[in-house]
């Protein structure tokens, strides 16, 4: 600034600046034009199964778009493993009761949003997949945010980290695999394509397969590589801690979800008398039951979904509790929506993925893009659109 700049400066006169055209958008107000989804179900492939579920027969997917008057569309994916109708369900919330609320409000007030949308929907629930269309909302609007900002959405919400340790859930239970053979593989092939941390599943059968899958794995990965065990609910408390003895002794990093999530004061009991970590919280919904959770010291490491846990606002609160817990947080599943999450998070430990990606040193790396990164190809939308 020279010295006439300077001094028109310091006397109160305006010094003509040019922005640059995210500035000049962020600092204008925005509104919400529209609200547009699409329902897509994908082709059935070899099913897989926890202790109580069968995935990979029945998926789907709704895709949300936000548009703005400003040019900016806000992007957000709900993922379905199973429950042909789930997703429909959700559409039909977005489309009929989501739309309505938000139209013409500023996406650059999340809170403010999401206060009027509980206030629409309480009446029939705030948790179940009315959450899921709400976190879904949320997802679109800090898309559009980090957008008109310019900045990937991890920088916007206060970066602890550009990159973020993962692991790989590979451990499934498969048909016909008796031998583990097909497990087997599974392992091999997540160590392969460059993680140092796996999860897998147990509780489906007795504690003698159990001790085999876990055994197999802590043999096929070695001791640089950490196992997490996840039960899926399968358990009531006396067998949960019987097993979980059994599993600390073998040396797993955390023993997740072993009972249902409403067992509030089982999960404390556990947390209490296992020196293993207790992982949970893919099942909870909202800030609210986190604290439940949390004030009942009932686990080690918190583990919200993006789709019940509340989207990006619900998230960073949930994280500040948990972080004032002194508890640790990972990630119920991967992708970029969560990925931005985590690394604006610092007891944030993993984030939960699988397949191939670009894997350095156990890690992967931030998104760059403005945004959530969370738009997905327009070709892979028109192959699995349906309705």
């Amino acid at each position: 600034m020279h010295r006439r700049h300077f001094l028109y400066s310091a006397s109160g006169l305006a010094v003509s600046v040019s922005l640059p055209p995210c500035v000049q958008a962020m600092q204008k107000q925005m509104k919400i034009t529209g609200l547009e989804t699409d329902l897509l179900k994908m082709p059935p492939r070899e099913p897989n199964y926890d202790a109580i579920h069968q995935l990979g027969v029945d998926t789907g997917q709704v895709v949300l778009r936000i548009t703005t008057d400003a040019g900016f569309t806000g992007w957000a994916t709900s993922n379905f493993g199973m429950l042909a109708g789930g997703p429909r369900v959700v559409q039909t919330i977005l489309e009929h009761e989501v739309k309505p609320v938000i139209t013409g409000m500023d996406p650059a007030f999340p809170k403010k949003i999401r206060a009027a949308l509980w206030s629409a929907l309480e009446y029939h629930g705030v948790t179940g997949v009315v959450q899921f269309a709400l976190a879904a909302t949320d997802i679109a609007l800090w898309d559009i945010l980090g957008k008109a900002a310019g900045l990937p959405v991890y920088k916007m919400l206060g970066a602890y980290r550009d990159r973020m340790p993962v692991y790989s859930m590979c451990g499934w239970y498969y048909d016909n695999d008796a031998d583990l053979s097909k497990y087997k593989r599974q392992i091999q092939t997540a160590l392969e394509q460059g993680y140092r941390a796996m999860k897998i599943k147990t509780g489906r059968y007795g504690v003698d397969d159990d001790v085999r899958r876990i055994r197999l794995a802590k043999d096929l990965a070695g001791p640089q590589c950490r196992v997490m065990v996840d039960a899926n609910q399968a358990f009531n408390k006396n067998e949960a801690l019987r097993r979980g003895r059994i599993y600390q002794e073998i040396g797993v990093f955390w023993y997740e979800e072993p009972l249902p999530p409403h067992e509030m004061e089982g999960y404390a009991q556990l947390a209490q008398q296992l020196d293993v970590r207790i992982a949970t919280g893919e099942n909870l919904y909202t800030r609210h039951q986190f604290l439940d959770l949390m004030l009942r010291r009932g686990a080690d490491v918190v583990q919200p979904d993006n789709r019940r846990a509340g989207g990006v606002t619900e998230w960073m609160e949930i994280a500040a509790l948990s972080d004032s817990f002194g508890l640790e947080l990972a990630s119920h599943g991967g992708g970029a929506a969560n990925l931005n999450m985590l690394c604006a998070i610092p007891n944030a430990i993993y984030m939960e993925t699988s397949g191939p990606q670009k894997i350095i040193n156990g890690e992967v790396l931030a998104p760059e893009s403005p945004g959530m990164s969370t738009e997905l190809p327009r070709s892979y939308i028109e192959k699995y659109k349906i309705g």
